[in-house]
């Protein structure tokens, strides 16, 4: 099994610093690797003296693996000057600080971002207030699977009777790595499919790690929404995770810096 690199999550900045030196480096490995390739061997001939010489073909690779630096806007520079890197914040203080944060004009989702303390954790959490994002959910029949044959996928969550299970047997490989295929222990598979229905129009949430990181990532709300109303969505998803399991955790809006939150055990 080869070595996993850890990723830092939390600091957009540095994040995608992370990125790019991954990209450098790659691209550093190819341009050593292919530096002395000789692409084509062929014998020339001498028009004046008939000798036959070797001719050599040698590939040149353009070093493009100069380190390209990334430029933030003023209003991002101004808002990450308001956040105290090494401060842990209360979730009030944390939200109210992104309030007033102008970056975009849309209307920004806000996220939590944690580090837990292993890959695989996963569940469900119905929060109290709407997150702002539309959930498709749909019930599996025959127009369903009609379109599931067309590849045709318009639903965030597919519920269905226990009936239509070895119908949909043969779409696993393409809904399976999407997270889309009913199973009864995510609650998706059910002789009420109705009722389940109605659990996530509510606002249910599936949550679960990254598959190969013990990262989770959530959306809780849009930034426009109440303040009191954020904090309650904060607080149930991380009590549905476990404060026990979390070993950082940061919230931020869709285009802001992030904003570290103290979370007491």
């Amino acid at each position: 099994m080869g070595k996993v690199k850890p990723r830092l999550i939390g600091d957009t900045e540095i994040e995608e610093k992370q990125k790019k030196e991954q990209k450098a480096k790659a691209m550093e490995k190819k341009i050593m690797k292919n530096k002395d390739n000789i692409v084509d061997v062929g014998v020339d001939r001498d028009e004046h003296t008939d000798e036959k010489k070797e001719k050599k073909v040698v590939k040149k690779v353009k070093n493009t693996s100069s380190k390209v630096t990334a430029t933030r806007g003023k209003k991002y520079t101004e808002a990450k000057n308001i956040v105290d890197k090494n401060k842990f914040y209360s979730l009030n203080e944390a939200i109210e600080l992104l309030k007033k944060m102008k970056l975009a004009k849309f209307d920004q989702s806000v996220e939590l971002h944690f580090t837990v303390d292993e890959t695989g954790l996963k569940g469900e959490v119905e929060l109290p207030f709407s997150t702002g994002k539309i959930v498709r959910v749909k019930i599996v029949d025959d127009s369903v699977l009609m379109d599931l044959e067309k590849g045709k996928i318009e639903f965030d969550v597919l519920v269905t009777h226990p009936s239509f299970m070895p119908k949909l047997a043969k779409f696993a490989k393409v809904l399976g790595p999407k997270g889309l295929m009913p199973n009864p222990k995510a609650g998706t598979v059910s002789t009420k499919p109705e009722d389940v229905v109605k659990k996530f129009e509510k606002g249910m949430l599936r949550w679960k790690t990254e598959a190969k990181f013990p990262l989770i990532h959530q959306m809780i709300g849009k930034i426009s929404a109440e303040e009191k109303n954020l904090i309650a969505n904060a607080e149930k998803f991380i009590n549905a995770v476990g404060k026990a399991h979390i070993k950082n955790a940061v919230i931020k809006t869709t285009m802001s810096p992030a904003v570290k939150i103290e979370l007491a055990k």
